[in-house]
């Protein structure tokens, strides 16, 4: 990330997305290369390139502030991947809505929910 404080990859507070594509995301007036994690306490970098990589460690954060997340938007990519029904279930244990969709679509949808003051997160995979 550039043009602005960085906090060791984590930027806090709740900003819309303003452009994805090329590898990476803007917001904030910055533009970071990679996925990122939109949480209720900033936004992060998230070490997912593909869908193949989401593990309980790399999902961790999101599951730390599950009281201030009703819905999580998957963003996966290009192309819509399946989640294993293993990982739906503990999405469904911490009390979180899980919505896999493209990671355009993805970061479009977390900008409306937030902009409506949602309890809403965005785990968003980076595409070129």
């Amino acid at each position: 990330m550039s043009g602005g404080r960085l906090y060791d990859g984590f930027v806090p507070g709740r900003y819309q997305i303003d452009a994805y594509g090329n590898g990476g995301f803007r917001f904030a007036d910055m533009s970071h290369r990679g996925s990122i994690l939109a949480l209720p306490s900033g936004i992060k970098a998230w070490p997912v390139a593909y869908i193949g990589e989401l593990t309980d460690a790399v999902l961790e954060p999101i599951f730390a502030e599950a009281e201030e997340i009703e819905l999580l938007l998957l963003g996966t990519g290009v192309d819509v991947a399946a989640i294993p029904s293993s990982l739906r279930q503990r999405f469904r244990e911490a009390g979180i809505g899980l919505d896999v969709m493209q990671t355009g679509a993805a970061a479009r949808t977390y900008n409306i929910l937030l902009a409506e003051n949602r309890k809403v997160a965005a785990a968003l995979i980076a595409v070129a």
